[in-house]
């Protein structure tokens, strides 16, 4: 079973990143709204409107959330252009309702991969609007051909914007640099495991050392004081950060615990009736095949979870 699941989670991962799937399926309306069905779970919606009805709900709760319109590599400025004014509009939101939710985007879905002229200035546009409002803008991960662009972008950026924060990927061997660099700037720092396709000489499998790479990489965070998301599922990092957070006798401002919406969140919910921070991360949009396909391959049980969901059967498994 191990080896099978193994296999599946390798496969979506590949999957991910086909971009003639991700067409064949968000624009075969059929096949969408089959699919949609076993993303439903994970997202928020395909509207901020939509979203923000689950981000009330859970700020009542006493969770705090993270709200991303999903989208990347888009291939055009016009496209990028829409986004940064999607973003915006999310934002407005956010401030209106007085919700407590940051902000978090893809570099790409902006225009990164188009210029890095163009995605400075909309990042800077989405900042000033977030700035204004009194809302944090994280930068997500993306593939790790696009790290040193997503990590210069953040560094030139944050120099600016003192609500500007970023995603670190744990498993890619280079982290261990990056977060020495990254470190220098005020931002709070993600931290992940990581999720994307990589060849093997540049990142750690799953694993116990990848495990104990994120507790050294959170230990330092904790040490110095540096806002910090701990953003993991996996239960026995978690307990390791919370004896970290014990032993460095860290104050709540400085870090919090975020789960994706829809994945283990009963986890979270005991780690904030422990009086931890929690955080609760809300993807929407139509664009959300790439973000089902990591979640499923995160943890490749879900698959049975996702084809009960499209056949309507509510059955834990």
């Amino acid at each position: 079973m191990e080896e099978l699941l193994n296999t599946t989670a390798a496969a979506l991962k590949k999957a991910a990143l086909n971009d003639d799937a991700k067409h064949l399926v968000l624009n075969n309306p059929a096949l969408y709204q089959v699919l949609k069905k076993a993303a439903d779970r994970y997202i928020g919606g395909e509207t901020i409107e939509q979203t923000l009805v689950k981000a009330v709900h859970y700020n009542r709760e006493g969770y705090k959330c993270s709200i991303e319109f999903m989208g990347e590599n888009i291939s055009t400025e016009f496209e990028a252009g829409l986004a940064t004014k999607e973003f915006i509009k999310a934002i407005r939101h956010i401030q209106e309702q007085r919700l407590n939710s940051t902000i978090s985007l893809d570099l790409s879905h902006i225009g990164l991969s188009l210029s890095e002229e163009l995605c400075r200035a909309n990042l800077e546009a989405i900042c000033q609007a977030a700035e204004e409002a009194n809302i944090e803008v994280t930068i997500s991960a993306e593939d790790t051909y696009k790290t040193d662009k997503v990590l210069i972008t953040y560094i030139d950026t944050a120099k600016i914007f003192k609500n500007l924060s970023i995603t670190l990927q744990v498993y890619l061997h280079r982290t261990k640099d990056d977060l020495h660099e990254i470190m220098k700037t005020s931002g709070r720092i993600r931290l992940v495991k990581g999720a994307f396709e990589t060849p093997p000489e540049l990142a750690l499998p799953r694993g116990s050392k990848l495990n104990q790479r994120y507790l050294d990489f959170l230990d330092q965070l904790l040490q110095r004081e540096h806002l910090c998301s701990i953003a993991t599922h996996d239960p026995y990092v978690q307990n390791e950060a919370k004896a970290l957070i014990k032993a460095h006798g860290s104050k709540k401002e400085y870090y919090e615990f975020e789960s994706l919406h829809g994945i283990q969140t009963e986890r979270l919910r005991r780690l904030k009736d422990e009086g931890h921070p929690a955080k609760l991360y809300f993807v929407y949009g139509t664009q959300w095949y790439l973000y089902l396909c990591n979640r499923l391959a995160e943890y490749p049980q879900n698959v049975f979870t996702a084809l009960l969901d499209i056949i309507g059967l509510d059955i834990r498994v």
